[in-house]
């Protein structure tokens, strides 16, 4: 399959006032976790694990189908900077295609993402398949 096109879409308000670029129609950003997502959770206070644990073969299989069909892959951690050079290693050994790994996320979950930005959820479960649409209740701010 062809790669898609990466180049930023210049966007304007209701105003026509310049605001951040968005990508192209039908291209994802999607930001995957390492630990306890794509490999079994390994905490930072065990950073010699790192290097030597296994990826879960479906998530590789997906993800880098992802990264073929044009999508982009950014794995975003909450390992530290010190292990930077380990994750990128193990990245590398392990075959895994991505355009970024972003370093230094906040440990202990419940996270909760705010952006001016569409912003889809999923919760990992324990296995990596293709994504199917499906109708949740959310957090919104009142109107």
């Amino acid at each position: 399959m062809e790669k898609k096109d990466f180049t930023l879409q210049q966007a304007y308000d209701e105003k026509g006032q310049a605001v951040s670029p968005i990508l192209p129609e039908g291209v994802k950003n999607y930001l995957i976790d390492i630990d306890g997502t794509v490999c079994d959770d390994v905490p930072n206070e065990e950073p010699e694990r790192m290097g030597t644990v296994l990826p879960y073969p479906d998530a590789l299989d997906i993800l880098n189908k992802w990264y073929d069909q044009g999508h982009i892959i950014t794995f975003f951690t909450s390992r530290t900077e010190e292990h930077r050079e380990i994750t990128e290693y193990w990245l590398q050994k392990h075959n895994f295609k991505y355009h970024g790994l972003l370093m230094n996320k906040p440990r202990g979950g419940n996270y909760h993402w705010i952006d001016n930005h569409i912003v889809k959820a999923t919760r990992f479960k324990g296995r990596f398949t293709d994504l199917v649409v499906a109708t949740k209740e959310i957090e919104v701010f009142e109107q």
